[in-house]
């Protein structure tokens, strides 16, 4: 996993995700090692993380380890894609997505 995104789970979810979501928005990428276009994924979530540090935290969290978090956001598909703002859910992506749509959607919620 890239040094700049963060492994979150039922235990730190709350502070890593929503807490840390009052200072700056949080995307989560829930996916899992099974998932083929989680896999698909994972390198435009890499590129995101670099390109917005400082302006946007980004995790990513395993729908098999952390089922009461995946449970709680009703995460039925992977990957999801959601990206909080002052502890809530302001959008969400599901799918193995082109960049310029995932960039398109935060542009929204990034100032």
């Amino acid at each position: 996993m890239a040094d700049n995104i963060l492994a979150v789970n039922d235990g730190n979810f709350e502070v890593e995700v929503l807490t840390a979501s009052k200072a700056q928005p949080v995307m989560v990428d829930f996916w899992a090692e099974w998932c083929r276009p989680c896999h698909m994924l994972a390198p435009t979530v890499a590129e995101i993380a670099q390109d917005y540090a400082g302006k946007l935290k980004v995790t990513k969290l395993n729908v098999d380890e952390a089922m009461n978090s995946a449970g709680r956001f009703n995460i039925r598909g992977i990957p999801t894609l959601l990206v909080f703002k002052d502890g809530q859910v302001v959008e969400q992506i599901v799918g193995a997505v082109p960049k310029d749509q995932i960039t398109k959607a935060l542009a929204r919620h990034i100032a």
